[in-house]
């Protein structure tokens, strides 16, 4: 739960600066910030499948950047259905969702399921692989107690 709401909070956070970033999208406040972030969140869980299950095959052929104009979309439909929130043109919604995007894909590498800030470290030597342990770490070969070794 406490992932849900550190992102939802990261999603708001990126609505602001992406209003900041882009003239044609406007957030009225920071409570419509995160409003808004949680309309996209529901539009992204309930509409955004079917759109891309229709866009299947161009978003094929386009290698997955088809996506992108799909996050757009997303993004326009949070400005048409909420009053507060604006999205205005289709380069600035790709623009904003492109921000977004990097935004949120953040958010999720950098925190876990349970709401923990994940650290990933990475060390030159022999034992160069890092996996993900049962506790949502990330640790090397020694296991979630074991020592790093040259």
């Amino acid at each position: 739960m406490r992932g849900i709401l550190i992102r939802w909070v990261l999603t708001a956070a990126g609505l602001v600066l992406t209003s900041y970033l882009f003239e044609g999208i406007r957030v009225a406040s920071l409570g419509r910030a995160f409003i808004a972030a949680m309309v996209l969140g529901v539009l992204n869980a309930l509409i955004r499948p079917i759109v891309f299950l229709f866009t299947l095959p161009i978003t094929i052929l386009t290698v997955g950047l088809f996506t992108l104009v799909i996050n757009a979309f997303m993004l326009w439909l949070t400005g048409w259905l909420l009053a507060g929130f604006s999205v205005d043109g289709f380069w600035t919604a790709v623009g904003g969702a492109l921000v977004l995007s990097v935004i949120s894909l953040a958010g999720s590498y950098l925190v876990g399921d349970h709401g923990r800030v994940e650290i990933i470290a990475w060390h030159r030597g022999p034992a160069d692989d890092l996996r993900r342990h049962d506790s949502h770490r990330w640790v090397g070969p020694g296991g979630p107690d074991g020592e790093w070794s040259d």
